[in-house]
């Protein structure tokens, strides 16, 4: 079709389904036409030709996980979110993606989203190349539509999020109904997630964070909301093994950030799992006490990141602030700090990295630089000393939970 750029779309249309079929006709090839986040907006129909990740891209509606990770690896994500100009991106056969053309649709500095012409049956020129951008051009205003109506969304989501996080919502009823007023199913069972960065999130990171939320396929992301340097999340897992589901998504969102984005130290807490709306802030009030306890016990709790995880890290402050107020010393450690004062030793160092290591000798003698033979004859001199006998469970249960009682007072 001999069409110049100037002439090739001097034509309405109210529909984007409708700009993605005069795209295809002008430059005959499938045509399609997702957000920044890579959900499908639109493709051209009655196409002769395809490949496998547009087939799934339509029928998920949104891109799969797996082509995106790709199109990160060898480039084609990050060139496309540096130039408004086409590029030409390869078939990368494992994930079932054939040769295309993919150009950006901007909006000043911000890319709004993409349109992607497959390549299959021929190779667009430098013409119809000139073409696709004019395209760009087109679908913009489409696009700038749809953007402004989704951030009034957002922004009424955000609110009602706020409304189950504070509380200030808490008959499981009203939830219910809060829900469906924003067109959200109420999850079957649910976990707040809060990330929590070094510095505050400002917009660059923002569109970052969303762009990761809208893509992963491993958990349903619900709601969101950012609180200074905090990423609030509510979500759903999809599998029967919900917690592992939650901490790979965690672990693959973190590993995102430093990877794609260059953000580093950023801090995971996981709220318990609950089948109750009303529990949201339960939840949510987990995820802090996470990042707290994980933030004064971090060599303790390094690979902790779920409240389900912490056992008696979970109790430490209601028996701290109760032992507060009653002035209770536990006796084995006052007669250990005791010896210590009076003889210069650090048996009390000896007994908690004992117990921190399982009561595993030989791990906690690697762990204090000491031999194994030292380690044993301390151990002996800390059960004299303490008059404790570190063989009896509830002895050894309720001194440890002291030491850690203890730290909290520092």
């Amino acid at each position: 079709m001999n069409l110049s750029a100037n002439d090739a779309f001097k034509y309405n249309a109210d529909r984007l389904e409708d700009v993605a079929d005069r795209i295809s006709e002008v430059l005959q090839c499938p045509i399609t036409i997702e957000d920044i986040n890579h959900r499908l907006l639109a493709y051209s129909t009655h196409d002769d030709c395809t490949d496998p990740a547009r087939i799934s891209t339509i029928i998920g509606r949104r891109v799969p996980e797996k082509v995106i990770n790709s199109l990160w690896r060898d480039g084609t994500i990050p060139t496309l979110l540096q130039t408004d100009d086409p590029i030409r991106v390869k078939n990368i056969d494992e994930v079932g993606l054939g040769n295309r053309i993919a150009i950006s649709i901007w909006k000043n500095n911000e890319v709004l989203g993409f349109i992607w012409a497959l390549e299959i049956n021929k190779t667009l020129s430098g013409d119809e190349l000139d073409l696709l951008k004019k395209a760009a051009q087109v679908v913009k205003n489409k696009l700038l539509n749809l953007h402004n109506r989704k951030s009034k969304k957002e922004e009424r989501n955000q609110e009602f999020f706020w409304k189950l996080l504070t509380g200030h919502i808490h008959h499981e009823n009203d939830i219910s109904n809060g829900f469906h007023e924003i067109g959200i199913t109420p999850p079957s069972q649910h976990s707040v997630v809060l990330f929590r960065f070094n510095e505050e999130i400002k917009e660059p990171t923002e569109k970052q964070i969303n762009y990761l939320l809208q893509t992963t396929q491993q958990v349903h992301i619900i709601l969101t909301t950012l609180d200074q340097n905090e990423l609030i999340i509510l979500l759903s897992p999809k599998s029967n093994q919900p917690l592992t589901d939650i901490k790979q998504f965690v672990d693959w969102t973190i590993l995102q950030l430093k990877e794609r984005f260059r953000i580093e130290h950023v801090k995971a807490g996981i709220g318990s799992i609950y089948t109750q709306t009303d529990q949201i802030e339960l939840s949510y009030k987990e995820a802090i006490a996470v990042q707290n306890i994980k933030k004064r016990f971090g060599k303790e709790t390094e690979g902790l990141i779920s409240f389900s995880e912490l056992g008696i890290y979970q109790y430490l402050d209601l028996l701290h602030e109760k032992h507060k107020q009653e002035g209770f010393l536990n006796y084995a450690l006052r007669r250990i700090k005791e010896y210590d004062d009076v003889h210069h030793t650090n048996l009390i160092e000896t007994l908690e990295i004992y117990l921190d290591k399982d009561s595993n000798v030989n791990e906690a003698a690697k762990a204090l630089n000491v031999h194994v033979n030292t380690l044993s004859y301390r151990m002996k001199r800390i059960s004299q000393i303490a008059e404790l006998d570190l063989r009896d469970p509830n002895q050894k249960i309720t001194v440890y939970l002291h030491l850690k009682l203890d730290k909290m007072s520092l």
